[in-house]
């Protein structure tokens, strides 16, 4: 291992040390620690954040409190937790700062294709990140990490870069006896000025030479004009087969003999970010142990014969681990057919995190499915129910029971879906191919001249559902340049239109998850041209403490957010559907409520799309709905006594046109699923109707919060304790007891029951 020592810093007489491990899940770090501790003279402790809760997992807070007693005990510490960035190790760092404690640091810099086949394998794990999960985990935390330096404050670094490495580490801190010493300074970091290892990276674009002395045609772009996956050097470069064009925004460079490449997003270069892009795994030759060679020689002829058809669309063969067998076989099989790379090329990566991860935005991914449609065992099918959430189990029920080999299915992902949110994902199409594994149902026996037609029908099968796709987006598209007038009153039906709800907008504030509510079964067709959610990510940057601009005024919306506005101005459409229409608003019923009682009341001016829009002009209006909101509280009051409501707007709602909410304080509501869910009601960022009245009142303008406190701590409305999941919370307030805060139980912020409008709970 290579070494840069200090040889006069180092301690001259055996004192505690503290040892900061650094490392991905599945890095070792544990194992690290066991196998110290077993065979080590010198008293350690472990204090791990998996474990630290009383055999739970814990918090930061604990995991330095229980580090600090060890250390004024005397005995030696290992910090087992990720602490893959400086901020984590800060505080670590600093139990450290009386001069008889050394200060290490292991990091565990191994290859990711380790970290997440360990993670993903795993069973029993104290932190329960294991199976589908662990993949996603580990590639997301990866891109934060930053390698740990000496100017933190550490007396000595330890780089592993392979398991020898790990080993020789274990060795050297299970012989560090009591009285026992290392030498302070950094070793085995083969670049002192890299941020990431070449071991777990080496496959990442670097810009080796000056942009002025490269040629033209294959110049460096200038880092301001890079994409975001190429400015960020933990992105995941796409893998592209030769002879790229140009004219494609893509930038190659050789990297041990491969043409790596990477697909722009920024700035400008959209033409290929609004291309409709279906992301596909291999299919059967993982689980169902089908033949690579063979799946390699169909994927390319089906690839060939529908990228023709494709007129403006791509292809994507994805693949978790660089060194993928089936990806290097069909990249080179593609190459020898002159494959446009335009319309297909390959990508290594999660096919759940293409565009967060990797800035590949994909409208329709595919998923290696198993007959039964199932979430479950593991590898991509595990993994996409997992990140597209309960909605694809729901949404896939009402297109198929099951599926046989050679066949596929697809299934509109309701945009309350994470991966519709996060991802851009608006279809998943099940695919199913033939299986070779005897230990899996329709076992072929190794018949592969059945199991190569299984396999060509579910290429074609798979490539003509999404071509399907395509040619509906393509009549839409048609459709709306003979109909211009008609432009800003047409609502897509999800189940038929394929979009990417991110394009064309600020890519750097997509939320994660829906904070408004979801679509219901009762609206399955497009209910007279109205079959959306009534929620949807938001399409615009939003500035903390934002107060309404010019920009605001000229948010542009994406298809999907307009329901709302839609309805409000042709309520007659939906009269069937709707509470109250009268000439200012319209009151409905949220589709997916957040309570047991939760209803809208809908402005009715055009042009008023949200609270950056209010003015003094339109202070009347908002009087008028909250008297509305009040009638409709009050009458659900007299249904029962035992309900409290409140009544608000999102700071940054995510539909068109200005709603309010009137909600009961329960929260009783399996529809609430998520922290962002409980915060958008329970945080500042929902404003009180009475309060927005006084502010457009003595300002002329309503103060809007920023959506960081979407991702709070979760806690009760009521006694304001703290819980560490949505369920744990459920379970505390549906017997919590406690008084209302005060400030909500002034200016008539609660509509309270009758009998209790005196009292203070």
């Amino acid at each position: 291992m290579d070494m840069d020592v200090d040889e006069t810093s180092g301690p001259k007489e055996g004192k505690p040390v503290l040892v900061i491990l650094v490392g991905a899940p599945g890095s070792g770090k544990s194992t690290f620690c066991e196998e110290v501790m077993r065979s080590s003279t010198r008293p350690w402790v472990r204090v791990c954040q998996d474990t630290i809760g009383n055999g739970k997992t814990g918090n930061k807070a604990q995991c330095l409190s229980s580090a600090a007693r060890a250390l004024k005990d005397g005995k030696s510490v290992f910090i087992d937790r990720c602490n893959l960035d400086r901020e984590q190790r800060s505080d670590f760092i600093k139990l450290g700062s009386e001069p008889q404690i050394d200060i290490h640091a292991v990091a565990l810099d191994l290859p990711a294709k380790l970290c997440i086949s360990r993670s993903v394998k795993r069973t029993g794990h104290e932190g329960n990140l294991q199976g589908g999960k662990a993949a996603a985990v580990v590639n997301r935390m990866l891109q934060k990490k930053e390698l740990p330096k000496l100017s933190e404050g550490f007396n000595r670094i330890t780089f592993c870069q392979s398991e020898n490495d790990v080993k020789d580490a274990i060795n050297t801190y299970s012989a560090l006896g009591p009285r026992d010493n290392l030498p302070h300074g950094c070793f085995g970091q083969k670049n002192p000025n890299s941020k990431i290892q070449v071991g777990i990276m080496k496959f990442l674009k670097k810009a080796e030479v000056p942009v002025n002395a490269a040629s033209s045609e294959n110049a460096i772009e200038d880092s301001t004009s890079r994409t975001p996956a190429q400015n960020d050097p933990h992105c995941k470069d796409m893998e592209k087969v030769p002879s790229i064009p140009d004219n494609t925004n893509l930038e190659t460079k050789d990297v041990e003999g491969q043409a790596v490449g990477s697909v722009g997003s920024h700035g400008n270069q959209v033409s290929l970010d609004d291309t409709p892009t279906l992301a596909f795994p291999s299919i059967s030759t993982s689980d169902f142990q089908f033949n690579h060679e063979k799946a390699a020689d169909i994927i390319v002829e089906k690839v060939a014969e529908f990228s023709n058809k494709l007129v403006s669309a791509r292809l994507v063969l994805v693949d978790l681990t660089h060194k993928s067998k089936i990806l290097s076989l069909v990249k080179s099989k593609a190459a020898e057919k002159s494959i446009d790379t335009q319309k297909f090329f390959t990508h290594v990566g999660d096919i759940t995190h293409l565009y967060s991860a990797g800035g590949l935005r994909c409208n329709v991914i595919a998923n290696a499915a198993n007959w039964r449609l199932k979430p479950g065992g593991g590898g991509v099918n595990a993994a996409i129910f997992n990140a597209a959430g309960p909605e694809l189990e729901s949404a896939t029920k009402e297109k198929a029971k099951t599926l046989s080999p050679g066949n596929a299915v697809v299934v509109p992902l309701p945009s309350s879906s994470p991966l519709f949110t996060r991802e851009g994902v608006t279809h998943v199409i099940h695919v199913l191919g033939p299986n070779m594994n005897p230990q899996r149902p329709n076992y072929l026996n190794n018949d592969y001249n059945k199991g190569c037609k299984i396999l060509q029908d579910a290429y074609a099968s798979l490539f003509e559902g999404f071509a399907s796709i395509v040619r509906k987006q393509a009549e839409q598209a048609r459709g709306k340049k003979e109909n211009p007038g008609k432009k800003s009153l047409e609502l897509q039906d999800q189940s038929d239109c394929t979009r990417n709800p991110f394009a064309n907008t600020d890519h750097k504030s997509k939320r994660d998850a829906d904070h408004g509510s979801e679509k219901s079964k009762k609206y399955k067709g497009t209910l007279d041209g109205f079959g959306l959610t009534f929620t949807g990510s938001r399409d615009k940057k939003v500035d903390s403490e934002r107060t309404r601009t010019d920009d605001s005024m000229s948010k542009a919306w994406g298809s999907w957010a307009q329901a709302l506005h839609q309805i409000a101005m042709h309520p007659e459409k939906h009269k069937d559907d709707l509470l109250e229409i009268s000439e200012d608003v319209v009151v409905l019923n949220d589709m997916y409520p957040k309570a047991q009682k939760h209803v809208l009341v809908l402005a009715r001016t055009e042009g008023l799309d949200s609270l950056a829009n209010v003015q003094n002009e339109h202070l009347q209006l908002l009087k008028k709905m909250h008297a509305v909101g009040l009638k409709w509280a009050e009458k659900f009051l007299q249904e029962s006594a035992s309900l409290v409501f409140r009544l608000g707007y999102h700071s940054v709602p995510s539909m068109r046109q200005l709603h309010l909410h009137v909600i009961s304080q329960d929260f009783d509501s399996k529809h609430l699923k998520n922290k962002k869910h409980w915060n958008s009601f329970n945080s500042d960022f929902f404003r009180d109707s009475v309060d927005v009245i006084d502010e457009i009142t003595n300002h002329g303008k309503a103060t809007l919060k920023d959506d960081k406190l979407l991702s709070m701590e979760l806690r009760c409305h009521r006694c304001r304790s703290a819980h560490p999941n949505i369920p744990r919370l459920k379970s505390h307030i549906s017997s919590c007891q406690g008084p209302f805060p005060a400030y909500l139980l002034q200016n008539g912020r609660l509509v309270l029951p009758p009998a209790e409008r005196h009292n203070n709970f």
